[in-house]
């Protein structure tokens, strides 16, 4: 009898350790954190290239007009809203020309002021602009650099992180030198229109 009973707890025992063992509660998997998408933004260094066409007028000279080139390089900074400052320099290859005058090439030095709509940046420029100069008549040719101002405004958008592609108008008032001629002493203002496209990679 004894034996009877010890074998039928010892069944007892045995069926429930399965069911103690199901009831066994196990941590539940920890939810991944939340990282938020890194906000964009317009601030750092920046170096590019550009081409465009130029028009304007040169005194003594035909109406001016050519294909131009170069590098620029520049600096944004962004605050925490749309608000971004800048400032940047370029310079340019240009023969921007008529049959009596050509401006050989000529750069700038400007501030930028843009409002940022996330990945594109509307803005406008303006600064100090500089250039060369060559005045030919009847085989004499005289050179000159010339000093003024420039005023613009463009667009770029960010394709990236890092690249961005831009378009910009420029007016560039490089003001009067004097160059010789056959003809004498000539004062020889030059004011040009730029439209230029660009890249830019950005650090």
């Amino acid at each position: 009898m004894n034996n009877s009973i010890r074998a039928g707890l010892g069944l007892v025992a045995l069926m429930a350790v399965p069911a103690a063992a199901a009831d066994l509660s196990y941590p539940a998997p920890a939810s991944a954190a939340y990282v938020p998408a890194p906000v964009f933004t317009w601030t750092g260094f920046y170096l590019g290239a550009n081409a465009g066409y130029g028009w304007g007028t040169a005194d003594a000279s035909p109406d001016v007009d050519g294909f131009l080139g170069g590098l620029q390089a520049g600096y944004n900074w962004q605050s925490g809203g749309p608000l971004v400052l800048g400032v940047e320099a370029d310079i340019q290859y240009a023969d921007v020309a008529s049959s009596a005058f050509t401006l050989d090439y000529f750069g700038t030095v400007r501030a930028r002021i843009g409002y940022a709509f996330d990945q594109v940046l509307v803005y406008g420029t303006g600064g100090f602009a500089y250039g060369g100069g060559s005045y030919e008549r009847l085989g004499l040719t005289d050179d000159r650099n010339h000093f003024g101002w420039t005023l613009g405004a463009g667009a770029e958008y960010a394709l990236g992180n890092n690249w961005s592609v831009k378009g910009e108008y420029l007016y560039v008032d490089l003001g009067k030198e004097t160059y010789a001629s056959y003809f004498g002493p000539r004062d020889i203002g030059v004011s040009t229109n730029i439209v230029r496209g660009g890249v830019n990679y950005r650090f």
